[in-house]
Parts: structure tokens; C-alpha cells; sequence
């Protein structure tokens, strides 16, 4: 007697689905691997450190899985109360995803933040843990190696077992498939938790606060950076606007630490601001798809990092 061909269903593997988180000291390029991984723009970007104040969700589509991308604050040691509450929004992202990526760049040596970081990990016994050797387009394949043992021998040091050791260029996009490759087999198994399409779950309005913040950072002087906060007080549709031609009215403030920063911001003659509001603008329409009318003003929040009312009132 034959037997029975095995159904498709024993044959094939079955769907996996779940949270990874990136963490890595500032400027460890988490945001732009988030943003490839994803394959459009969920997390701003920027050659400040410490440019992520929110945990974006993006989302992996695939179709033996869905991998959700948790996009942490750098880790660091906080000098402000912002600066502790983004170390708290790291620490709780860790204790609920299902994998960590520890991004490590290419072209900088190991230093004490990085001891920090994957000191802190060790304490994190369940989750695996992916070594993401990030950056590779900037160095040689001589340096290369040896981060990739360096990396290696980092976690021997502070008794982190890494499940994969990844070297990637997010810019080049570089082995950037083959990261989520390896990040997918350690997911749990489970049904989609999003629906096919959607590529991040932050609110528009967060979204269209993190893109003029992102535009507004772009060559201020390097104080400035963490002294930007951005709030979309309103957006409402034009009214008097033919059904083909809509318009969406986006009305925002730029926050500000100190009167004497106002002038950077706004730049001689409005010129700077004006600058900001283009180049934001453009985005936000990418986002949206729809054209928009923006309207930004620059307001004055007194040392907004270090008081609790205001991080409260503009959402931290």
C-alpha cells in the first residue's frame, strides 16, 4: 500500500510573527536600519546623536512572516530628566520584544558606552540577542574584521551570547535582507498582527511632528538638537476646496529652550524657518499623499528637558 503524500500544510513552516528592538548608543544608525528594513521612511534620521525620542513601530511584511521594528532612544547616561525618561522608554521596550538587535558601527571602536550597553543586556536572560554590525559601507574589509571580533569578543567579556553576528550598510543596503532573514527564525509563531500595508502604527500627527523636527535639525548649530520639540496642534481639511483638489491646513510649534535660540531657528528674515517649512512640507505630502499647507511657529518653553510639566505637555 502507498503512502499518502504529506499535506501542504505538514510541509510548510509556519507563519512567525512578533517585536524586534534595535538599541545602541546615539547615532548607532538603528533609525536608518529601521527605515530599510521597512523599505520607506518610519523614523527620522539625522547625524545628531539622540534624534529618536519616540519608539516607531515599523513593520516587516513577508509572507511566511511579519517582523515589528521597535526603534529605541539612543541608551545613554542622562545629564536631563528628558534624558532619564528616554532611558526608561529603551528599558521597557526590552523587557517586552522577542529579539534584540545591539547595532555596533563599523567605523568606531568599541568604547564604554557600547561595555554599558551590553552590560545592561546581560541582565536580560530569555530574549536573543543579535549583534548588528552596522555602517560597513565606511570601512574596509580589514577593519571589518576586526569589529566582527571585537563584537565577538565583547560578548564573551559581559557573558552576552549573541544568536547572530550581522554586518550590514543600511545606506548601501547591504546584507539589510539577510539581517531580517536571521531575525525571523527567533520571532514566535503567530497570525499577522498588523494588516498587509501598513508599514508603522505611530499616530500621522506624531509623524508629521517627527518630520519637521527632522527638518528643523538640519544644520542648526550643535547645541540646538535636543532643544527642539515639536507639537501638531491642528490638522483640518480646507473647506472650500473642490473634492479634486483638497487642501489639509497643518498648524505646528516649534518649542524652544531659550529666547536667545529663537533667532537660530527662525534664521535672518524668516529665511531659515521658511527653509524648515519646505523642505517638511514635502515630506509630509510623501506621507500622506495629499497636498498641504503648513504653518509653523517658533515658541519659547523654558528649559522644557528638565521640567515635568512641560515634557508632559509636549509628550514625553
Amino acid at each position: 500500500m502507498s503512502t499518502p503524500e504529506p499535506s501542504p500544510q505538514t510541509t510548510t513552516s509556519p507563519h512567525r510573527s512578533g517585536f524586534a528592538c534595535f538599541v545602541g548608543r546615539p547615532n548607532a544608525g538603528k533609525s536608518t536600519l529601521t527605515n530599510a528594513l521597512v523599505g520607506t521612511k518610519v523614523a527620522i534620521t539625522s547625524n545628531r546623536p539622540q534624534t529618536t525620542r519616540h519608539s516607531v513601530r515599523g513593520i516587516v511584511h513577508r509572507p511566511e512572516a511579519q517582523l515589528i521594528l521597535v526603534d529605541t532612544p539612543g541608551l545613554h547616561r542622562p545629564r536631563t530628566l528628558l534624558g532619564q525618561r528616554l532611558n526608561d522608554v529603551v528599558r521597557a521596550t526590552w523587557a517586552e520584544v522577542d529579539v534584540i538587535g545591539f547595532c555596533l558601527p563599523a567605523n568606531e571602536k568599541i568604547g564604554p558606552g557600547d561595555r554599558f550597553i551590553a552590560k545592561e543586556l546581560s541582565q536580560i536572560k530569555r530574549t536573543p540577542k543579535v549583534a548588528v554590525v552596522t555602517k560597513t559601507d565606511l570601512v574596509d574589509n580589514e577593519a571589518l574584521a576586526e569589529q566582527l571580533i571585537a563584537v565577538d569578543q565583547l560578548g564573551k567579556e559581559v557573558g552576552v551570547e549573541w544568536a547572530e553576528i550581522v554586518p550590514v550598510s543600511a545606506t548601501a543596503g547591504r546584507q539589510v535582507g539577510l539581517l531580517a532573514d536571521l531575525l525571523v527564525p527567533l520571532l514566535p509563531e503567530g497570525p499577522p498582527l498588523y494588516p498587509e500595508g501598513d508599514l508603522t502604527d505611530e499616530p500621522e500627527q506624531v509623524m508629521i511632528a517627527e518630520l519637521i523636527r527632522e527638518a528643523a535639525l538640519e544644520g542648526v548649530r550643535d547645541e540646538l538638537p535636543h532643544s527642539i520639540a515639536v507639537v501638531v496642534e491642528e490638522m483640518l481639511p480646507r473647506e472650500d476646496r473642490p473634492a479634486d483638489r483638497p487642501l489639509l491646513d497643518i498648524h505646528a510649534f516649534l518649542y524652544i529652550e531659550r529666547t536667545s535660540q529663537k533667532g537660530i531657528v527662525i534664521g535672518p528674515k524668516g529665511a531659515r524657518l521658511k527653509d524648515v517649512g519646505t523642505k517638511a512640507r514635502r515630506q509630509i505630502e510623501a506621507l500622506l499623499g495629499t497636498p498641504v499647507f503648513l504653518d509653523l511657529h517658533v515658541k519659547v518653553a523654558k528649559d522644557w528637558q528638565r521640567d515635568p510639566k512641560q515634557l508632559r505637555k509636549l509628550g514625553f
